[in-house]
């Protein structure tokens, strides 16, 4: 048996332009209610003029900020500020300070969606109930009307507040404009159809950012949730952060081992998967260093902490997940000062096409051209423009992390378009990660199927990788009554009794007279 090979891609080097490095000080932060892109851009670019920021990037994907300052003691007068400008730009969104919880979504994040959806659901109703029934103006204005409010009522409001504030051009005024003016010219289908389809567009794009989220967050999987601090001769569950340098914690079988430090006592064997992609688990006794992250799978293990958890092997990773989408590739910065300029041409251009054609060809009406300078609004909203680029990285960035592949930013991402060959090391080791038994090579006397089955019952009681796949490879119930007697070889492999007969699983150390070599494999079986 062996692991199931992986897949090689070819690359030549390609050398990405270093980042300026930043110093000082760096913050990050949640923006709870954030559901606009392009507003996203604007906050992100008021955010970096800013007395006192060297660096700040948001994204709209993660809702997260991250703002680096000079100096550290100005950060929570830059907080202040911040939190004006976006307050600003956007009055629902609430600045939260990250406390890099577990990656997850609430409930109430459910309840938005089911809200939202009924919102939408009661607005498509009317507007369909409008156009089937032959009903007199008043009562097919009202539903109609009635379908405009439910669904872009929210449109309108945020419209007006930014009027009011000088912030004119975004696609709320730009979807109001050309509403109210399909409105104007009686054309009250097209307003509310027009309304309803933006607003279904936008639930849906928060239905598709949400799962790349979600899938960013799988990879949050890896922080430790607690950790068992050794007081004198009692235990106690704490927090990794409160855990201290020189501590002494406990990690039971199944938990994950929350700080890197050394075994001082006890032996196992570790999954180290998580953090280094190595499938096979790896055995520790004491003096051996182990890292943040791995899963003890069999025995108990008292750790001495060598390393505070923010500067933990784990927490380091998690922080390189979270900054991944931060560092914008070259596209990004691009569509980003290109939106800023979209919007504003976007309304012009509508008003020469009202405008000009009636003044200046013969025979041109005003309301023809009226109505498609409305059309030229509303296929110009720049919400897919400003989130297709960002939105198509993060789903990269997504997608990859849940094969396990830890991409740290969209620019490296756009590199990888100019790769055409992969150097590996020696050394290094391409699996899929999961074992797979591919050949049953039985000694003489033995048929592929028997020699199975007796694997599959030696290993019955084991959770190593090697065993788990042997059990899915016999593809049978395994009676567990039959395994009379059961010693795990440390490191090496299982001694079972299996009616009456003794049966060794493992490597060829177990028994080294009985292990027979197979022809021209270069491997040993036991028999």
């Amino acid at each position: 048996m062996g692991a199931d090979p992986g897949y090689g891609y070819n690359t030549s080097a390609v050398t990405l332009a270093p980042q300026a490095e930043l110093l000082g000080a760096q913050r990050s932060f949640v923006l709870n209610g954030l559901n606009c892109a392009s507003c996203a851009a604007k906050m992100e670019a008021e955010v970096k003029k800013i007395k006192g920021v060297q660096f700040a990037s948001l994204d709209f994907a993660t809702k997260r900020l991250i703002i680096h300052a000079y100096n550290e003691q100005d950060l929570d007068e830059i907080t202040k500020k911040a939190s004006d400008v976006i307050k600003g730009i956007e009055p629902d969104v609430e600045l939260a300070v990250d406390r890099g919880a577990k990656g997850g979504f609430s409930s109430q994040e459910d309840l938005v969606n089911k809200k939202e959806l009924i919102r939408l659901g009661v607005a498509a109703v009317l507007f369909a109930a409008a156009l089937v029934f032959e009903l007199s103006f008043w009562p097919e204005f009202v539903l109609f009307l009635t379908s405009y409010l439910l669904a872009g009522g929210r449109v309108l409001w945020k419209a007006i507040k930014n009027i009011f504030r000088g912030q004119v051009f975004d696609e709320n005024f730009l979807m109001s404009l050309a509403t109210i003016g399909a409105f104007a010219i009686r054309e009250y289908p097209e307003g509310v159809a027009v309304m309803l389809f933006f607003e279904i567009g936008e639930f849906f794009q928060d239905l598709a950012v949400n799962k790349s989220r979600r899938s960013i967050s799988a990879l949050m999987d890896i922080r430790p949730d607690y950790a068992n601090l050794k007081v004198g001769d009692e235990v106690r569950t704490v927090s990794p952060d409160m855990v201290k340098l020189g501590d002494i914690i406990v990690v039971k079988p199944g938990e994950k081992v929350p700080l890197d430090g050394v075994v001082i006592e006890g032996r196992s064997m570790v999954d180290t998967s998580a953090i280094t992609g190595e499938s096979l688990p790896r055995e520790v006794e004491p003096g051996s260093e182990i890292l943040g992250g791995f899963i003890n799978q069999n025995g108990l293990l008292s750790v001495r902490v060598t390393k505070n958890f923010g500067e933990s092997t784990v927490a380091k990773i998690l922080d390189m997940v979270q900054n991944a989408s931060s560092k914008k590739a070259p596209t990004e910065h691009f569509i980003t000062k290109f939106a800023r300029y979209y919007t504003p041409v976007v309304v012009f251009g509508a008003l020469a096409v009202a405008l000009i054609p009636p003044l200046f060809i013969e025979g041109a009406a005003f309301s023809q051209w009226f109505y498609r300078a409305l059309v030229f609004l509303v296929i110009s909203c720049p919400c897919a423009l400003v989130i297709s680029i960002p939105l198509s990285f993060f789903g990269g960035i997504g997608g990859a992390s849940r094969r396990g592949i830890l991409v740290k930013g969209g620019n490296y991402l756009e590199a990888l378009n100019n790769v055409d060959t992969v150097v590996f090391d020696k050394t290094g080791t391409l699996t899929r990660g999961v074992f797979k038994v591919t050949d049953v090579i039985p000694a003489e006397g033995f048929s592929c199927d028997e020699v199975l089955a007796l694997a599959a019952h030696a290993e019955v009681f084991s959770n190593h990788p090697i065993a788990v796949s042997i059990l899915k490879a016999y593809g049978k119930e395994v009676n567990k009554d039959l395994v009379h007697t059961y010693d795990e070889i440390f490191g090496h492999g299982v001694k079972v009794t299996l009616n009456k007969k003794k049966i060794l699983s493992g490597e060829s150390i177990l028994a080294p007279k009985r292990a027979v070599p197979v022809t021209g494999r270069g491997w040993e079986i036991l028999a």
